[in-house]
C-alpha cells in the first residue's frame, strides 16, 4: 500500500490485514518498554492545518512506538501565516526528505493533491468534509474487538452527516465488512449522496432500538456558515442519545470530542455500554499498522528489522 487516501482505496481483506496488523502490535502496548524496531530510520512528518488532539497525539505515538523520527507540523505559527501555499509548505518539508507525511487539512482532496508533490507516502489524517480513514479503520478494528465479525451488524449513524468528515469513511468501511448501515438526523444534515452510498437514510430516531451499535456525530460549529437546525436545544431534545433511547445491549460510539448535553447525555458518555475510550486506545494501534503498511516496503532498513515479532 504506498498511500491511504480513502477506505475506498482498501478492500476487505486489506482492512482485515490492517486490523490483524494492529492486534498484534497491541501486546506492545502493555510492555515497560513500548517500542519495536519496524521503522527505524524512516521519518514521519506530521503536517496539520486544523486542531486535533486524538489523531495527532495517536499518529506521533504510533511512529514513536515503531522508532520512527516524528517532525510535527502545525500551520499556526509558521510561514502559513504569511501567505505561503500548501503546495509551497509541503514541497518545502519535503525537501527534508520524509519517509511519510500524515496530512489534516480543511480541503477536500488535498491529500490526494499532496501525492503530486512529494515522493513521500502520504496518509489522510482528515481532509475537509471528505474522509478520514483512519477513524473508520479504528472504529471497525474496535468492534471486531469487541464482537468478532462484524457480517449482519445494524449500525446508525446519528447527526450532523454533512460536515463529518468520519461519516463517509465509516459508512464505507461498515460496509465492506459486512455490516447493515444507517444514517439519522434533521434532513438538513444529510447530503443526497448518502442515497447512493447503500445505506438507509432515516430522520427520526424511530427504529433506533433495531441498531447493534449507535455511533453519534459531533455537531461541528465551525464547519457551519448557516443554522442548518433551529437550535441546539432543539436538536438534543430530537435527536441526542441519552440512557432512556439508547437500549442495554446496544454500543455506543462516538468520534471524538464530545459534546456532552448535545449529541450524547453525560450518562451514556460514561456509561457500561460505551467504547468512546476504546475507540482512543485503538487509534494508537490502527495508525501503527498503517503507518507500517505504507513504509514496510521501504528500504531504509533491512527487511527482517521490520517485523513485530522480531522485538518479541
Amino acid at each position: 500500500m504506498r498511500h491511504l487516501l480513502s477506505i475506498e482505496d482498501l478492500d476487505r481483506a486489506a482492512i482485515e490485514r490492517i486490523c490483524d496488523r494492529a492486534a498484534s502490535f497491541a501486546e506492545v502496548a502493555d510492555r515497560p518498554i513500548k517500542k519495536v524496531p519496524a521503522l527505524r530510520g524512516r521519518t514521519v512528518l506530521n503536517l496539520f492545518y486544523e486542531s486535533s488532539t486524538r489523531t495527532r497525539s495517536s499518529f506521533e505515538l504510533a511512529a514513536k512506538r515503531l522508532s520512527a523520527d516524528v517532525v510535527n507540523f502545525a500551520a499556526s505559527g509558521s510561514s502559513v501565516e504569511k501567505g505561503e501555499s500548501l503546495r509551497d509548505t509541503v514541497q518545502t518539508l519535503a525537501a527534508h526528505r520524509p519517509h511519510a507525511i500524515v496530512v489534516r487539512t480543511p480541503w477536500a482532496g488535498a491529500s490526494q493533491l499532496i501525492t503530486k508533490w512529494t515522493d513521500a507516502a502520504i496518509v489522510n489524517a482528515g481532509d475537509g468534509q471528505h474522509e478520514h480513514p483512519t477513524q473508520a479503520l479504528l472504529d471497525v478494528y474496535t468492534l471486531r474487538s469487541r464482537l468478532g465479525s462484524l457480517d449482519g451488524l445494524r449500525a446508525w449513524i446519528v447527526g450532523d452527516v454533512r460536515h463529518s468528515r468520519v461519516a463517509r469513511s465509516l459508512v464505507l468501511a461498515l460496509q465492506t465488512m459486512g455490516a447493515k448501515v444507517t444514517v439519522c438526523g434533521p434532513p438538513t444534515l444529510i447530503p443526497q449522496e448518502f442515497d447512493v452510498l447503500g445505506c438507509e437514510v432515516r430522520y427520526s430516531l424511530d427504529g433506533l432500538q433495531e441498531a447493534d451499535v449507535v455511533y453519534t456525530l459531533r455537531m461541528q460549529h465551525e464547519r457551519m456558515r448557516q443554522a442548518w437546525v433551529p437550535s441546539l436545544r432543539e436538536y438534543a431534545a430530537v435527536y441526542q442519545i441519552d440512557a432512556r433511547r439508547l437500549g442495554p445491549d446496544q454500543l455506543l460510539m462516538h468520534p471524538g470530542p464530545v459534546n456532552r448535553g448535545v449529541e450524547l447525555a453525560g450518562d451514556v458518555v460514561d456509561g457500561p455500554r460505551s467504547l468512546i475510550l476504546d475507540q482512543v486506545r485503538a487509534g494508537v494501534l490502527v495508525r501503527m499498522a498503517v503507518l507500517y503498511e505504507v513504509l514496510a516496503a521501504t528500504p531504509a532498513v533491512a527487511p527482517d528489522a521490520l517485523t513485530p515479532e522480531v522485538a518479541r
